[in-house]
């Protein structure tokens, strides 16, 4: 079962939002913006924490988090039935109330004629009235119609012509599954990793925590196929049962030892006043259960200590450590039900996994952020899904960019909003270009947490233009230079910003160079075109350099466009930049 859409309203900083779900989802933002708010949205709904006074928007009488799941499994569908859409989805509302009461409720797809809808079921339960309904070849042949015989006949009339009843969709006015309180788990198994966290709580062998879970994992299997621990087990439960007075059958336990009889004698002597005798029986313990509450995890860098005696940076590896290995464990499954579902129809259990992450990245170097993001990105690619807010471009994939959703804060307005984009941008040779590019110069992915984007056609563009802009003092750190490869993959960049709402401004090379041929004129004006065309003027504009950065540094002819010799350059005292470039590198950082 995997969440498709989520509706959050009311729900601290946030009025209203609305996320399309990836299998990954990156919340980028500035701090206080609502990334956190969002992940502990989803932490609401899935029971993990409750809301308090101040999580209500603007002091709201209610407040809520709408989830659409889809991919359900069978037994999930056997589970959710009644919620069940044409479609194999359902839809789950939970509300908490600033009275304190809180309660989920579930979409119902009711069809729109009148005896056809349960709640109108206790209208049709006179014999001469359902007779006259289409339903009737449903209904017992004699004797009293109840409820119940109504209830079953709507049932099977959809059933048999869904195709031609129409529906609405409708929050049902009872309880979730008929429960006051939903059961915790009941949507899937949930891993809450926050920002700063006792790395003990992970490795506690509950079934709650992710060591446990993969622990109990590795429990069952050696409880269903190991003979060894299969025999122990017996013999464990064997002894239990010497020492109880009957077996397991019910018969006289001839083997039961003498001290515990005359131990219940004893004690049975002193209430014969009372007309009552003790009988001890002995439960035998289920044996996993002992095995996993008596497992600590030790860990030894030269010097064994538990968890919490190690430096922060190796606890959060551990962590995540853990996480790998739960991804593993899942790729691995994955393959095996693939392989199932070629050759027999087995299929294994609804294995629902949310990871909710909160800045995964801290205490960890850049490469351990990296090898971090992998982990993820396999975890998400194996049937879990993962949420995680982040700071780090190391994080961040462009190549990812339906999971990326950058989150701001639109105060005394809306409140969070989040822009997301789930449209196909790329398509044929621009999107191959554009993931090449990428993939050559992966810091690229900082264009997402900057205040404005300045597009450059290569290297040398993109180490004198921050350079010029120190020197003549309009440098902002908040503003990042990409170098997009080529002048022919800007427009994909501007497309990409468009869709994010992201200011910018390309930059780019005319080249009509003395000495071009016709034809080279020809090709660099399409470019050129193309640039153009692919402005949005709400985010973007252009700046066109005169021939090219060399020309309007006036470096002399033949000196090299390389950025190195381009910096030596303008690094002479000679050197003087013209008020044309001057202008041209103001506007770019204003």
């Amino acid at each position: 079962m995997k969440i498709k859409e989520v509706k959050i309203e009311n729900w601290r900083s946030i009025q209203s939002v609305n996320l399309s779900f990836q299998d990954l989802m990156i919340f980028i933002g500035q701090n206080n913006h609502g990334k956190s708010n969002i992940l502990s949205a989803l932490l609401f709904f899935f029971g993990e924490i409750k809301p308090q006074e101040l999580d209500f928007y603007n002091e709201s009488e209610e407040l809520h988090v709408e989830i659409v799941f889809s991919n359900l499994d069978e037994n999930d569908k056997s589970t959710f039935n009644k919620y069940l859409t044409s479609d194999n989805e359902i839809k789950v509302r939970k509300t908490a109330y600033f009275s304190g009461n809180f309660d989920y409720k579930g979409f119902v797809q009711n069809p729109t004629t009148e005896w056809l809808q349960e709640n109108n079921a206790s209208a049709y339960t006179t014999r001469a009235v359902a007779e006259a309904l289409p339903l009737a070849e449903f209904l017992p042949e004699s004797g009293r119609i109840t409820n119940a015989n109504i209830l079953f006949a709507q049932r099977q009339y959809i059933s048999r012509n869904s195709d031609s009843i129409e529906f609405s969709y409708e929050l049902e006015s009872t309880n979730f599954l008929g429960l006051k309180n939903v059961a915790k788990g009941i949507f899937g198994q949930i891993f809450h990793i926050p920002a700063v966290r006792n790395a003990t709580d992970d490795y506690i062998t509950k079934d709650s925590s992710p060591f446990g879970s993969l622990y109990s994992k590795l429990i069952e299997q050696m409880s269903s196929s190991n003979p060894d621990w299969i025999s122990a087990k017996e013999n464990i439960s064997g002894l239990f049962g010497l020492l109880n007075k009957t077996d397991e059958n019910g018969n006289h336990n001839a083997q039961r030892p003498q001290e515990l009889t005359r131990f219940e004698a004893k004690l049975s002597s002193h209430l014969s006043s009372w007309g009552a005798e003790i009988d001890v029986e002995i439960v035998a313990p289920n044996i996993d259960d002992v095995f996993k509450a008596n497992t600590k995890v030790w860990i030894n860098d030269g010097v064994k200590t538990d968890i919490n005696r190690k430096g922060h940076g190796l606890q959060r590896a551990l962590i995540f450590a853990l996480i790998k290995t739960i991804a593993e464990t899942l790729r691995e499954e994955h393959l095996a039900v693939q392989e199932n579902e070629e050759g027999t129809s087995s299929r294994r259990a609804s294995n629902s996994m949310f990871f909710i992450l909160e800045e995964p990245e801290l205490y960890l170097h850049p490469q351990a952020q990296r090898a971090l993001f992998e982990t993820l990105t396999t975890l998400a690619d194996s049937g879990a899904q993962v949420s995680f807010s982040t700071h780090s471009s190391a994080l961040v994939d462009l190549e990812r960019y339906k999971s990326i959703c950058i989150v701001r804060k639109d105060f005394p307005t809306t409140g969070t909003i989040v822009c997301q984009c789930t449209d196909d941008i790329f398509s044929g040779d621009s999107k191959k270009d554009f993931n090449l590019s990428y993939w050559v110069n992966p810091d690229r992915s900082e264009l997402f947490f900057a205040q404005k984007v300045i597009l450059v056609e290569g290297a040398t563009e993109k180490t004198v233009i921050p350079f010029l802009a120190q020197k003549i003092e309009c440098f902002k750190h908040e503003y990042s230079v990409i170098d997009c490869g080529s002048k022919n993959n800007i427009p994909a960049y501007c497309g990409l910003l468009n869709k994010f709402s992201i200011p910018y401004v390309a930059v780019y090379d005319i080249d009509h160079q003395n000495g071009k041929s016709q034809q080279a004129i020809d090709s660099a004006n399409i470019a050129t075109d193309a640039i153009t065309a692919a402005i949005d003027s709400d985010f973007g504009t252009t700046i066109a350099l005169v021939n090219d950065i060399e020309e309007e540094l006036q470096m002399a002819k033949g000196t090299g466009s390389k950025p190195y010799v381009a910096l030596e350059e303008i690094n002479k005292e000679s050197f003087e930049i013209t008020t044309q470039m001057k202008s041209k590198i103001e506007n770019m950082f204003e």
